[in-house]
């Protein structure tokens, strides 16, 4: 299950500072969650936090094509979701975690993108029509839509200004999605905009290469997200919120 190795194609010209753009999506991921647990009258957290899903996608698209093994870095994948599991219920659903247990974690959506994306990589059509439907009718977070993103990471690699414009109007449906009596939309003169309209702006980090030279140790992204959510957890319990 060996990935063909990116120095075997074409250079990639969106951007390759993958822990920086990490960096930026792990901040806009706990803002979200903390808006989420602590402050869910103020959408202005919700709307900061549409940025990560798509960075995070967006890496791993770049890590598919990195990869020398497959298979090491989906079991990486598959081992964080569970161990992620059950700190993201007692994050989100401290009081009514037996109502709430299927509701999967993002890395659950990762993984399954991930692999989807291999399917097309190697050609493996079942493959991605098999997860892309699985990601569809099961209760992930995101649902098929970090597939889809991952897919134009993927066929646009190398064509940024193209790709760029695809993921815009991806979100582009956003803008007449809105419903006016969800607190999370943006109201503009009597019109609702779906909140989701946030992650067009993730489109700068992923397509305007930066050249930080920032490295974090590999370990440090994975283990961030359940001790996290294991902190808002607790927080929420000492608090009672």
């Amino acid at each position: 299950m060996e990935t063909k190795p990116l120095s075997a194609m074409p250079k990639l010209k969106t951007n390759l500072d993958t822990d920086f753009l990490k960096l930026i999506a792990i901040l806009s991921m706990v803002i979200d969650h903390v808006g989420t647990a602590f402050f869910p009258e103020y959408p202005v957290f919700r709307w900061v936090g549409r940025l990560a899903f798509p960075i995070f996608a967006y890496c791993l698209t770049v890590g598919l094509l990195y990869t020398r093994d497959i298979r090491k870095y989906l079991l990486r994948l598959g081992a964080f979701a569970l161990i992620s599991q059950p700190f993201y219920i007692f994050a989100f659903h401290p009081w009514d975690w037996q109502a709430e247990w299927m509701n999967m974690n993002i890395f659950f959506t990762l993984l399954v993108s991930l692999l989807a994306l291999w399917g097309v990589h190697t050609r493996r059509w079942w493959l991605f029509l098999a997860l892309f439907l699985l990601a569809s009718f099961v209760n992930f977070d995101y649902s098929a839509n970090g597939i889809v993103l991952m897919l134009i990471f993927y066929l646009c690699r190398n064509r940024r200004v193209l790709g760029a414009a695809v993921y815009v109007l991806f979100w582009l449906p956003a803008l007449w999605g809105g419903q006016m009596e969800d607190p999370l939309s943006v109201k503009i003169a009597g019109h609702a905009i779906n909140w989701t309209i946030f992650a067009v702006l993730s489109a700068f980090p992923i397509f305007l290469p930066t050249h930080t030279g920032i490295k974090v140790p590999k370990w440090f992204f994975y283990a961030f997200y359940p001790a996290h959510l294991a902190a808002i957890g607790l927080a929420r319990v000492i608090l009672n919120v």
